[in-house]
């Protein structure tokens, strides 16, 4: 009974200071609304120049040419054990005449190609992979079956794709974890400011007896209620945000060709990132904040 009066009258004192310092309750929910905003934004840029590499990723094939020795049917009878292949996610069996259709397009003019026959090319296979990465082996798996002439696979590319994606999340983590540290510190110090215009009050109640834990845990509510509130709110504007941002990207002629993720594909993932985030910011905050003051 004890236990439920406490829960209640912690989170009734904190609704009562929220209102009661009404001013700085706004000035740290400001805070961290500018503090997640400006990390989410970092974050969301991030998520979507790495779909964006990763869609870049997926275009990315390799060809494997057959030998000229063999029939068109017994090159069709190889898709099976390149399919087979780990990491191998599409096969596509592209025949003589067809390779050399794709290589006239464009070239109508060049009258030295129209009377080529399809025997200077090769039946080949154009294989996509699943896993960048571990393209280099996947083709000298497929150089390794019986009928495969040579494959052609352009290795600096896809290490380049590798190399920016690392870097790129790289970057992001940092970024991100160094806006966290400062969003903190400014959080920390918004709510030390506030207790500041309450050190009274704190040393008065430790003149009457009240234990640290009885003090702090009704600023530590205040602190979660102001960083949840804080959450919701800026969860709510990086929504307006995006979209906004996305459709004059979608609309711009040079940018048109981007392709940026719907916020709503992305909620059940941002959403509790925000309220974490949030309740953190605000938790801790109110902790290191109150600290000081418990030692008078």
């Amino acid at each position: 009974m004890a236990k439920k009066f406490d829960i209640q009258y912690y989170f009734s004192e904190g609704f009562h200071s929220i209102f009661t310092h009404g001013f700085m309750s706004f000035a740290a929910v400001c805070m961290i609304v500018a503090c997640l905003l400006i990390m989410g934004s970092f974050t969301l840029v991030a998520v979507n120049l790495d779909n964006m590499l990763g869609d870049l990723e997926a275009e990315n094939e390799f060809l494997a040419y057959v030998d000229e020795t063999y029939t068109e049917e017994q090159a069709r009878d190889m898709k099976s054990q390149i399919e087979a292949i780990p990491n191998v996610s599409q096969v596509t069996f592209v025949t003589r005449a067809e390779a050399l259709d794709d290589f006239r397009a464009g070239r109508e003019s060049n009258e030295l190609l129209a009377d080529l026959p399809d025997e200077v090319l090769r039946d080949r296979f154009r294989i996509h992979v699943q896993d960048i990465k571990q393209l280099r082996a996947t083709s000298e798996q497929v150089q390794k079956i019986t009928g495969v002439a040579d494959v052609n696979a352009a290795y600096d590319i896809a290490q380049g794709f590798v190399l920016v994606r690392n870097i790129a999340t790289g970057v992001a983590v940092v970024l991100v974890a160094m806006l966290a540290v400062v969003s903190l510190f400014i959080i920390a110090n918004t709510i030390k400011l506030a207790f500041f215009y309450r050190r009274e009050e704190i040393a008065i109640m430790k003149m009457c007896g009240a234990t640290n834990s009885f003090i702090r845990w009704p600023f530590i509510v205040e602190g979660m209620l102001l960083g949840l509130t804080g959450a919701l709110v800026a969860f709510l504007l990086q929504w307006a945000v995006y979209e906004l941002v996305g459709r004059a990207v979608i609309q711009s002629n040079g940018l048109s060709l981007l392709t940026i993720l719907p916020f709503q594909s992305m909620i059940a993932h941002i959403l509790p990132v925000f309220v974490g985030a949030g309740l953190f910011i605000g938790v801790v905050g109110s902790v290191l904040a109150i600290r000081k003051f418990l030692q008078v």
